[in-house]
């Protein structure tokens, strides 16, 4: 058996699960998610709070019970509050703005690279150099942060580039720190 699978999902205030056949519909005050899951699993809610069987005659059982309770889960989450990541940009004249639903980063480049969010993902500027990316799927929010990460991430000698709020960069020393004295 899956400890995950096991687990109970609390739902919150204004959350619905309904399952019709291997979709698992998931519906709250932010928006609606829907969930595929493998036919092997059921979900039932009782007293708002969210359980799931699984039929143990089918192979790996317990990973498609575990999988299937962690991304309903995330659903609840995203349905309810909604997820987000940080980043942060670093570095003389790189910067951020915003075109219409698109960020636009100044990173460097001879010219300006341009990412549209995911689905329904919304991308929000604090300023010039701080990126929020919000949204309800936490699967389209990480891919999102992710792509705009990936157009520079951080070098690890003057720490220059697109990171994460909570990334650490472990930081080198260049050759001029390292010479030899003759």
């Amino acid at each position: 058996m899956s400890r995950v699978g096991l687990k109970p999902v609390t739902l919150p205030e204004g959350v619905t699960v309904i399952q019709n056949g291997d979709v698992v519909s998931v519906k709250g005050p932010k928006g609606e998610l829907s969930v595929r899951i493998h036919p092997a699993v059921s979900v039932k809610v009782e007293d708002g709070v969210l359980t799931s069987t699984v039929d143990e005659s089918v192979d790996n059982a317990g990973a498609y019970h575990g999988t299937a309770m962690a991304n309903i889960h995330n659903a609840v989450v995203g349905v309810s509050k909604l997820w987000s990541k940080e980043l942060e940009i670093n570095g003389i004249g790189y910067r951020a703005a915003m075109r219409g639903n698109d960020i636009v980063l100044s990173l460097g480049f001879s010219h300006e690279v341009v990412v549209s969010p995911i689905g329904s993902t919304k991308i929000v500027l604090k300023d010039e150099t701080h990126i929020t990316v919000e949204g309800i799927d936490k699967q389209e929010v990480g891919q999102t942060a992710a792509l705009i990460h990936d157009v520079r991430r951080p070098e690890p000698y003057g720490g220059k580039g697109v990171k994460y709020k909570d990334e650490v960069i472990i930081r080198k020393i260049g050759k001029r720190a390292t010479g030899s004295k003759k």
